[in-house]
């Protein structure tokens, strides 16, 4: 019993180990949050100090979070909605071709390419149909970003529902629609929730083409914590402070649906 007693304590120790190590950085940021600017860069850093919430007033004051924070959600959410790839991983999970592997690593290898090697492009393509700083364009190009991983994911929790399942309810006369919407999706909501889950954090923290591609109209909340930065420097305090406040809403989030999300992600693990 000792030494299953120590291995199990030892497992216990080395996940809180890691756990505090991946944690470390938000903690820090809402430490520096709650501090000045000049205890924010303090040399050894201060463990100890007087919260303040100034940092916060003056984030608020100089923007408008409530616009920010509504354009991420609209375009989290709708990016989710359109790109939920329902359709395609349902046709590559029962109906294979010949080419359905060469399709799924193709649609992989779009993720392989840095985003700045197409910024140029990208850019001239929103220019020229108007979707720049649009809520729209950035819809469309988060879904198109997520579409890969969605499909995947989905692939790969049809694959573990049984065919004979299908096969059962096509020969008491289900046609193929009605397997989809009455079989398919119950077995799989686990999977499809945590596909949702996944791509709404996706595109909540993407950054880089929200910089680029927008500029006062359709900035999310990644947008709204670059603007903490300035040539003169960054402020750090304030910009933890921003940081925290465009964080806080997908941690909740996420807490809030963490049962759900592990259970899609280990759904089909055990049989």
């Amino acid at each position: 019993m000792a030494p299953r007693l120590g291995t199990r304590v030892a497992w216990a120790v080395s996940g809180w180990g890691v756990s505090l190590l991946m944690a470390f950085p938000i903690l820090w940021m809402a430490l520096a949050a709650f501090k000045t600017e000049t205890e924010a860069i303090a040399t050894p850093p201060l463990l100890l100090f007087t919260p303040t919430l100034d940092n916060f007033s003056a984030v608020l004051e100089r923007a408008d979070y409530l616009h920010f924070f509504m354009n991420s959600i609209a375009i989290s959410g709708g990016s989710t909605l359109l790109g939920i790839g329902l359709p395609a991983a349902y046709a590559l999970a029962f109906f294979p071709g010949p080419r359905s592997k060469d399709i799924l690593v193709w649609m992989l290898s779009t993720k392989m390419m840095p985003s700045v090697g197409v910024l140029v492009p990208m850019y001239l393509m929103f220019k020229s149909a108007g979707l720049l700083d649009t809520r729209i364009g950035l819809i469309g190009l988060y879904m198109l970003i997520n579409l890969p991983i969605i499909v995947w994911m989905l692939f790969t929790f049809f694959r573990e529902v049984p065919k004979e399942i299908l096969e059962a309810a096509r020969i008491d006369g289900a046609r193929p629609l009605q397997q989809f919407w009455r079989l398919l999706l119950p077995l799989t909501a686990p999977g499809i929730a945590s596909t949702a889950l996944l791509s709404i954090i996706l595109a909540w923290n993407e950054a880089f083409w929200s910089i680029n591609l927008s500029a006062s109209q359709a900035t999310p909340l990644t947008a709204f914590i670059a603007s903490f930065s300035s040539p003169e420097g960054l402020f750090w305090a304030k910009l933890s402070a921003a940081s925290l406040l465009a964080i806080g809403p997908i941690l909740v989030f996420g807490w809030f649906s963490q049962r759900q999300l592990v259970r899609g992600l280990t759904f089909g693990a055990v049989k």
